[in-house]
């Protein structure tokens, strides 16, 4: 019977103890991914941020950039938080463990002691000889024999589940003081995170302030930028007033034939429609516009990030890149339109069944309107403005007439 319990306690002892790992373990790695990208992407703005200070002067993509970069940092320091208190969580639960098997283990050993002591004191030879001469007949004298037998064996099997139990628990004991080593190392990582975070918070106030001089020529983008974003929603508004045009006249076609749904507005083809709907279960994977980039402006309506008092309204995402770069198609479409923009760049708006995805800011585009399109495939390059050394692609996704953030659709690895 006290066999049985050793097994159990063993068995429950080392239950419980993988429990947390496994709890915690897909957790860590997710953090640990979190923490990885979070470093990629300082590392790229740290990049671009580089090429801005080719200009001596502050400009108002270097404070995005930084915005950026700060962001990151913060969400560095969540993360590495998150990663700490897993740690002490799994602490927590080893040490109590440790504890209650610590305890149970000793009064094993006492048990043992005893049974090892009663052991020696009726460990006369003579004595279990005559013990078993003593039976009745041959059955019960068998029967005594395999009793010392069993008792032998079974003495042996406590000694050896003992040791095994110790050197079960002296190993957790090394993991749990790895723990806490490794959570040592990681407050000691975000020292060094918060210390990086506030030199950053200096040079963004600095860049802030020389800005604040510069208010006739920031006004002076935010009108040009104004001027982009209503040419684009007019494009927009004509390709999805054409589409329901012909959805209407097809409408109309299939009632002159008997064959009416009633429907009219934005109807698909058959193979419309099969991209529109692979397109929406592809949100929050889709590939983005840029093969690498990091996102520098938002969805929206936001205050402007120096002229107090004034708004803009960002329609989709900016997204910074290197000079030179790529864009590409999200998915599979058609090209709807490629056309000028008041800022003397050009922009591409792409069909995917009944969503839309647009890219402008490109200073080359390599596509037509008609053309079908595949999925990463190149569509133009963006355009560098000279004077801030700055790559900026502007990228808008919608649904019909509704504007969709695209944030939510492109994948966040």
């Amino acid at each position: 019977m006290k066999a049985r319990t050793i097994y159990f306690f063993a068995l429950i002892f080392a239950v419980f103890f993988a429990l947390p790992d496994n709890l915690f373990a897909q957790n860590r790695q997710d953090l640990e991914k979190k923490k990885q990208k979070n470093q990629k992407e300082i590392d790229y703005t740290n990049k671009l941020l580089k090429q801005t200070k080719k200009n001596k002067s502050s400009s108002l993509n270097k404070l995005k950039l930084l915005n950026t970069k700060i962001n990151s940092r913060k969400n560095q320091i969540s993360t590495i938080n998150k990663e700490i208190g897993f740690i002490e969580s799994e602490i927590e639960n080893n040490g109590e463990l440790i504890e209650t098997f610590e305890k149970e283990l000793n009064s094993i050993k006492e048990n043992y002691a005893k049974m090892i002591y009663y052991a020696y004191q009726n460990s006369n030879s003579y004595d279990k000889l005559a013990f078993i001469l003593s039976a009745e007949d041959i059955n019960q004298a068998y029967k005594r024999i395999k009793y010392f037998q069993y008792y032998t064996k079974y003495r042996k099997s406590q000694a050896d589940t003992i040791i095994a139990m110790q050197n079960e628990l002296n190993e957790k004991i090394n993991v749990l003081e790895a723990k806490k080593n490794k959570k040592q190392t990681l407050i000691y990582e975000t020292e060094d995170v918060k210390d990086k975070l506030y030199g950053e918070k200096q040079e963004q106030s600095t860049v802030l302030n020389q800005l604040k001089s510069q208010e006739k020529d920031l006004k002076s983008k935010i009108k040009e930028k104004e001027l982009v974003a209503h040419k684009l929603q007019l494009e927009i508004e004509k390709i999805i007033a054409e589409e329901a045009r012909k959805a209407a006249e097809r409408a109309r076609l299939a009632a002159s034939k008997g064959n009416s749904s009633g429907k009219s507005n934005f109807a698909l083809t058959p193979e419309d429609k099969l991209i529109s709907d692979n397109f929406g279960k592809n949100k929050g994977h889709l590939p983005w516009p840029t093969e690498r980039g990091v996102i520098t402006g938002v969805f929206g309506e936001h205050p402007h990030p120096v002229l107090s008092g004034i708004k803009i309204r960002n329609n989709g995402i900016d997204i910074s890149t290197t000079e030179g770069s790529i864009v590409r198609a999200i998915f599979n479409g058609t090209v709807s339109k490629v056309f000028m923009t008041p800022d003397g760049n050009q922009a591409v708006i792409i069909r995917h069944g009944n969503y839309l995805s647009v890219y402008s800011n490109l200073k080359d585009v390599i596509v037509s309107s008609g053309d079908k399109i595949s999925t990463k495939q190149t569509i133009g390059v963006i355009s560098t403005e000279k004077k801030e050394n700055t790559t900026e692609v502007h990228f808008e996704i919608w649904k019909n007439n509704s504007k969709l953030n695209p944030k939510y659709w492109i994948s966040k690895t």
